[in-house]
Parts: C-alpha cells; structure tokens; sequence
C-alpha cells in the first residue's frame, strides 16, 4: 500500500511539472509573440503617429489586452491578441504610407496653386485700391475688409506652410479647408472667377 501510494505521489508529482513545463514553454512562446508584436508597433509608431493616429491607438490598445490576458493566465487569449496586434502593425505601416502619400500629393498641388491664387488677389486688391472700379455692391469699407482677409489668408497659408516644412503635414492639412474656403470667399467678394 504504501509503494503504491508512493507511486501515485511521484506519477502526480511527475504530471505536475510536465504541465509547468508546458505552460512555461506556452507562456514564453506567447512573451515572444508580444514582443514581436510590441516591436512592430513601435517600428511604425512615429509614422503613424502622424498619419494614422486612431490605428495606431488601436494596434496599442490590442497589445495592452494580448499582455493583459497573460497576465490573467489565459494564454490562448493572450496569443490570438498578440497576433491581433502583430497585423495591426502591419496594415498600421500599409495606412500611414498611404496617407503620407496622400497628404503629400495634396500639399504639392497646394503649393503650386495657392501662391498663384494669392498673387491674383493681391493684383486685384491693389487694382481697386488704386482706382480701378469696385464690382457691383463693394464699396470702400467692405474693400478694406477684404484687405484685411487677405492678410489673414497670407498669415494662416505662411502657418500652413511652415508646419508642412516642419514635416507636420497633419498640422498643415488640418489648416487647409479653411484656407480655401477664405479663399473662395476673397475670391467672390472681389469678383475674381476661379
């Protein structure tokens, strides 16, 4: 009886570290798939701070709950968001390129246009305030205003285009709808058609 109680201990015993072996082994193989994973991330992590913000927010948040799980124990959990993340990554490098593409393409054809634009408001303004005939329903106060939009436009496109040369193409987009519609609106007032 007691050599095979003895038995039944060191079989328990036995089975017990083969299954801690296991879950070190399980637990180290999921550390490393987050790591990975934390690596991706942080790879992209700049570029996509500026371009993709919200994906990236994801990617982070997705990997905060693959270490969270592990911490939990559920290992299984853990490892299906640690993979979440590591793809994450991925399409988080494939977005914050393509919208660097985009923004970038979109800010070159600003370029070229809008100091254009803006030397042909200037002409205009400068044509009115030396004699030429004010367009129907303009008169010298509402000209005076217009001059002042027009230094206001100048200043926010110089902003606009500082921080694009600063290499915050986010900060310069993010400026851009209410340049053209200042523009637009410039443009109207004094009678130029686009």
């Amino acid at each position: 009886m007691v050599k095979k109680l003895h038995w039944h201990r060191c079989a328990l015993l036995g089975m017990a570290l083969v299954l801690a072996a296991c879950g070190a082994a399980q637990k180290e193989a999921i550390d490393a798939a987050i790591n990975a994973a934390q690596s991706a991330i942080n790879a992209v992590q700049a570029e996509a701070a500026k371009y993709a913000p919200d994906q990236l927010q994801a990617a982070q948040s997705t990997l905060q709950n693959a270490k969270d799980e592990l911490a939990k124990g559920d290992y299984k959990a853990a490892l299906a968001a640690a993979q979440d993340a590591a793809n994450k990554a991925k399409d988080l490098a494939t977005a914050a390129a393509a919208k660097k593409d985009e923004w970038t393409k979109t800010w070159q054809e600003a370029s070229s246009s809008m100091p254009k634009s803006l030397n042909q408001v200037k002409a205009r303004l400068d044509a009115y305030s030396h004699g030429a005939r004010l367009p129907a329903g303009m008169d010298k106060s509402q000209l005076d205003d217009a001059k002042a939009k027009y230094e206001q436009l100048k200043q926010s496109w110089a902003d606009a285009s500082s921080a694009a040369t600063q290499g915050n193409l986010r900060d310069a987009m993010s400026k851009m709808p209410s340049i053209q519609d200042m523009l637009a609106k410039l443009k109207d007032m004094l009678g130029i058609k686009s």
